[in-house]
């Protein structure tokens, strides 16, 4: 889909709403943001343990995939950010098949009797890509997936037996996905029309992409949505956009949580032709 937003109104958190509302039936829950602990606490005693700080996805195509503590750290509650994870709050118990993948979350659980947030990081396996603006007259013509919330883990399916676009979906919205490497060609999305006979400032086109990767963690098909966003020059693009995305792609490579005010999903890729 096809959508044109005002450039002097854009922010992305504007972005992320309209998109949202978009697509998001009216039966459907709202999303209940929970702030962000002022003071977290780190390495508590009792905090929640779920065995390892990656969780793969199982494989094929079975009952939602519930992960646990493997630890008791007795009565209180869970929470968890940024959002994207299915999380019980009161057992802790995630539900892996009906979360966010490729990202890093942490879960806060404020123990029965006190008021700290004690914090505990988790990865689930996946991709996603780095929200970017790329200027294809500088020969950035290339988006790069990568992997496990790692930005610097690109080369999960070197080895092969990768599969990206397993439906055929980003190519019929004219996004063009390698389906063995997932790295989009964003010169070849602009030339074919992704964005339409003529591309203009503001345009957006968003699809999903269903891949599988053989990473040794898991094989099971796994989904994400992308956005994909048109100016002519980067000069054109919102300050606050821009400093938006420096400041995830600064939060990805630091290894800290991408968002904590709300969803990270989907990743947003701006193509522009000149600086």
């Amino acid at each position: 889909m096809k959508k044109r937003i005002l450039t002097a109104l854009i922010t992305f958190s504007v972005l992320s709403v309209l998109l949202i509302a978009c697509h998001k039936s009216t039966d459907e829950p709202e999303v209940q943001l929970v702030p962000y602990p002022l003071n977290p606490v780190m390495n508590c005693p009792y905090a929640p343990d779920y065995g390892d700080t990656l969780i793969c996805t199982p494989n094929g195509n079975g009952p939602d995939y519930i992960v646990s503590p493997v630890n008791n750290p007795g009565a209180g509650s869970y929470l968890s950010w940024p959002v994207g994870m299915t999380i019980d709050p009161v057992t802790g118990a995630i539900n892996v098949s009906q979360s966010e993948s490729g990202m890093r979350y942490m879960i806060g659980f404020v123990k029965q009797g006190t008021t700290d947030t004690c914090l505990t990081p988790l990865i689930i396996s996946g991709m996603s890509y780095m929200d970017s603006v790329f200027v294809l007259s500088n020969g950035q013509t290339t988006s790069v997936p990568y992997f496990n919330a790692d930005e610097t883990v690109v080369s999960a399916c070197i080895s092969g037996n990768c599969e990206f676009d397993m439906n055929g979906q980003a190519a019929r919205d004219k996004i063009f996905v390698n389906t063995t490497t997932g790295i989009i060609d964003l010169q070849k999305t602009l030339d074919q029309g992704a964005f339409g006979p003529t591309a203009e400032n503001g345009d957006v086109v968003e699809t999903t992409i269903r891949y599988r990767i053989n990473d040794g963690c898991t094989n099971k098909v796994q989904k994400l949505t992308v956005q994909l966003m048109y100016f002519d020059s980067k000069s054109q693009i919102d300050i606050a956009l821009i400093n938006t995305i420096l400041s995830r792609q600064s939060n990805i490579r630091n290894r800290t949580i991408i968002n904590t005010g709300g969803s990270p999903r989907p990743p947003l890729i701006i193509i522009t032709r000149y600086n």
